[in-house]
């Protein structure tokens, strides 16, 4: 119901009762079976009263039956508006335009898609409670092997043969750097001083 006006709101929910009425007990056109007055907005200045209403119709056929229903409520709008006058109790009553409401259609299309998700995650649920592995349960390599000393945080195989010769190497020279600098601090006797 548009608007901030209370009048104009109490007006609307009468409107929408007298024309629901009015459509199942007087008007007697095969082109109005089976609508339905979702909702009435009145104006704040009292002068127009939108009508919504919806038509639950033969599949496949929805559109030719739309049509004939709206020129139906079309051709009714005189009577219709003279109706509300006289049970509302209306000086003046508002224009009436008649405007299909395409919010319970796309409500149904939505609870139509969100039955076929549901339907999805079932079946995917059922494929995972039957599902196998492709290749092995567990695809990580373990070695069987007990460590060879765990204190020391590193296995044997961490090393090769080639990185102890290198470390046994290294020892040696720095051996021999030791004897070389030993031999400069020894005086030399060869200057000729005695």
């Amino acid at each position: 119901m548009a608007g901030s006006n209370p009048r104009a709101a109490r007006i609307a929910a009468l409107i929408q009762r007298v024309i629901a009425s009015s459509i199942e007990r007087e008007l007697h056109d095969k082109r109005l079976s089976n609508i339905t007055i979702t909702e009435v907005r009145v104006t704040n200045d009292l002068q127009i009263a939108k009508v919504y209403w919806t038509q639950y119709g033969h599949e496949g056929r929805e559109q030719g039956e739309r049509k004939r229903a709206q020129q139906a409520l079309d051709q009714a709008k005189g009577h219709l508006r003279t109706l509300v006058g006289h049970k509302a109790g209306l000086r003046l009553t508002p224009q009436l335009q008649f405007v299909f409401d395409e919010v319970p259609g796309e409500a149904h299309e939505i609870e139509d898609i969100l039955a076929l998700a549901r339907k999805r995650d079932e079946d995917l649920a059922r494929a995972r409670a039957n599902a196998q592995y492709a290749g092995d349960a567990d695809p990580y390599k373990h070695d069987d092997k007990p460590a060879d000393d765990a204190s020391d945080g590193f296995d044997d195989d961490d090393f090769g043969d080639d990185d102890f010769d290198d470390f046994d190497e290294t020892d040696e020279t720095d051996e021999s750097a030791d004897d070389t600098s030993a031999d400069d601090t020894a005086p030399d006797d060869t200057d000729g001083r005695a």
